[in-house]
């Protein structure tokens, strides 16, 4: 017999619907508990996401710090909205299983916008590097922002950007972190103090080279200088460890700044200098460079027989014997500094192979390029990656000629020696494309305005306070014999006169802003080497001053080192070393560096 359907409320006992109800209330307790922790589990990880956030230094990079905070993880305040309208849904069965499938849902959707982002900024960098690209014309610098387009392809490190940069950071901390230990922030910022700076020939690296010397001095650090009070590291040949005093000797066991003229090879300088080193250069126009180089450098065999640039470049595989000594300076000079072959001609079939080798490795091997038209701003993004003040970067102008031996370039020259350079060109146009990323990067436009305009202020009240005619005059009208420039070729090299009336500590600091690199170099060295310095000047009584400069510059010519006096002098002062060839060196300085003749 079948039995009578039960109805909810007349034929069920109030206890069972009690019961139920209880349940019911119970079950959705339950829920509400599991909701708060989830609340309480996403609050945590929003506070460790904050504080792994300033951890990571993300302050210098704004557009990763808003992929970071708004795209990477959702707030406390997504999460709470999330949890309302779960609550409002009185029609689904399982609350936490859809609570796991929303954020799951989410977080995909946070990924496809981070990678959207990711995408887009690497697609406007390499939009930014083009447009940014400066045009020089003869004569001129590259305009920051506003020249007209090169004609040239993207520069070549730059062409894989967005392909490397995606496919070899699979997931976005590892991105962030390439980024972030590049870039120093106010948090984390401590003065650098070991420093290579690779000095280049006629790119106004004398004048870092004396911040660098007035920074190292004024903190009591040690300077990596070139063994037997030379100026050079044995320059042209490849710099190897043993070229630098105390060295071989194991006199010091820690060395702060390494700063003059040498031919870089990363492995040998890591020898002596430690691993935290910032390694820094700075490249200069290679036309305006290449009209430099034949004033000063006109000596040289290539240039000799020359009666001007346009004749040496219209006969340049004629004039150029790359077999000669000192002929390396006439020929990309910048890629022969940086330990490259400079012998490429401009219409080589792996030109471009060669540029791309070029590039990529000095971007792995140094931190900063630095551009000499552009100065001021190269010290203020040098003030930015070593975290120093602006006081530190200050200076004068040094090693510089005067107007009457420049001579303007016509634009058919101009483009002749980009084809005559091609290396040194297509160098010089990928780093200034990189520079000025660098300064949106790590200063930002406005404040390299600022930071120029404050730079600029202060060497005007230093040059009011520090010179007696207020600028740079020529070495004929230099007073003090110890401040006179080095002269050399058909260069006038121009220097200063301090004003007269100045109080001991003031003296000595414009002293040091206006001291040629030879004198600065001397003085060094017989602060760190008190007593070699002594058994030096004992050694080279007999020498003339002019020959012990010239000894010192690496400009000493063949005629000098067939004096018997000369040769036995050096042989005593190389005694120590194992390796004749730096004896060979030191008796003709400028042998074929070309032949790529390296010293172990």
């Amino acid at each position: 017999m079948l039995s009578q359907p039960r109805r909810w409320i007349r034929d069920q006992s109030p206890g069972s619907v009690t019961s139920c109800v209880r349940r019911g209330l119970c079950s959705r307790r339950h829920s509400l508990w599991i909701l708060l922790i989830l609340l309480v589990v996403c609050i945590a990880i929003q506070t460790f996401v904050a504080r792994q956030a300033r951890n990571d230094k993300l302050t210098g990079l704004p557009h990763l710090r808003s992929v970071n905070k708004q795209h990477l993880f959702p707030t406390v305040l997504n999460v709470w909205e999330s949890i309302q309208s779960l609550t409002a849904k009185t029609d689904v069965k399982s609350p936490q299983t859809d609570r796991t499938a929303d954020v799951h849902q989410q977080n995909e959707g946070y990924r496809k916008q981070l990678d959207y982002i990711l995408s887009k900024h690497v697609d406007n960098l390499a939009i930014d590097s083009q447009t940014e690209a400066r045009k020089v014309s003869a004569g001129k610098p590259l305009l920051p922002k506003h020249g007209a387009s090169l004609g040239l392809q993207v520069p070549l490190a730059l062409n894989s950007t967005r392909k490397s940069f995606i496919s070899d950071t699979p997931n976005p901390p590892s991105l962030l972190k390439a980024h972030i230990n590049s870039v120093p922030t106010k948090e984390t910022c401590h003065p650098k103090s070991h420093i290579v700076f690779l000095k280049t020939h006629k790119t106004a690296s004398s004048t870092i080279l004396n911040i660098l010397y007035r920074y190292g001095e004024s903190r009591n650090l040690t300077f990596a200088l070139p063994l037997n009070k030379h100026s050079q590291l044995f320059y042209p040949f490849s710099f190897a460890s043993h070229f630098v005093e105390g060295v071989s000797s194991r006199s010091l066991r820690e060395f702060h700044i390494m700063c003059n003229h040498m031919r870089f090879r990363k492995y040998e300088v890591a020898k002596v200098m430690p691993r935290d080193t910032f390694y820094f250069s700075i490249l200069r126009n290679p036309v305006a460079m290449m009209e430099s180089i034949f004033i000063y450098y006109k000596s040289i065999p290539a240039f000799h027989k020359t009666h001007s640039l346009d004749n040496f470049l219209d006969n340049s595989w004629k004039n150029y014997n790359s077999s000669v000594t000192n002929n390396h300076y006439a020929h990309n000079i910048l890629a022969f500094d940086f330990g490259f072959d400079n012998n490429v001609a401009p219409g080589a079939d792996d030109l471009e192979e060669r540029t791309s080798m070029a590039i990529a490795a000095i971007e792995r091997d140094f931190h900063l390029i630095l551009i000499s038209e552009y100065f001021d701003e190269s010290m203020i993004l040098l003030k930015h990656a070593l975290c120093w003040s602006l006081e530190d970067i200050v200076s004068f102008k040094l090693n510089s000629r005067s107007e009457k031996s420049r001579h303007p370039l016509l634009p058919e020259t101009a483009e002749k020696i980009k084809r005559w350079n091609a290396l040194d060109w297509r160098i010089y146009l990928h780093f200034n494309t990189s520079f000025w990323l660098k300064v949106d990067s790590l200063v930002g436009q406005e404040q390299m305005k600022r930071e120029v305009s404050q730079l600029r202020e202060l060497q005007t009240k230093l040059a009011n306070s520090c010179l007696k005619d207020g600028g740079a005059v020529d070495p004929s009208k230099i007073k003090d014999v110890g401040l006179k420039p080095f002269q050399y070729g058909a260069a006038v090299i121009q220097g200063y006169n301090l004003n007269p009336d100045l109080d001991t500590q003031t003296k000595i600091k414009c002293q040091r802003l206006i001291t040629p690199e030879l004198q600065y170099t001397d003085r060094l060295y017989t602060q760190q080497f008190p007593e070699l310095a002594a058994k030096h000047k004992q050694e080279t009584k007999g020498v003339s001053p002019r020959r012990q400069r010239s000894d010192r510059t690496g400009m000493t010519g063949r005629a000098w080192a067939r004096d018997a006096h000369y040769r036995q002098m050096m042989r005593r002062k190389f005694s120590n070393l194992k390796n004749q060839k730096a004896l060979t060196s030191a008796l003709l300085p400028l042998t074929d560096a070309n032949n790529n003749t390296s010293m172990p």
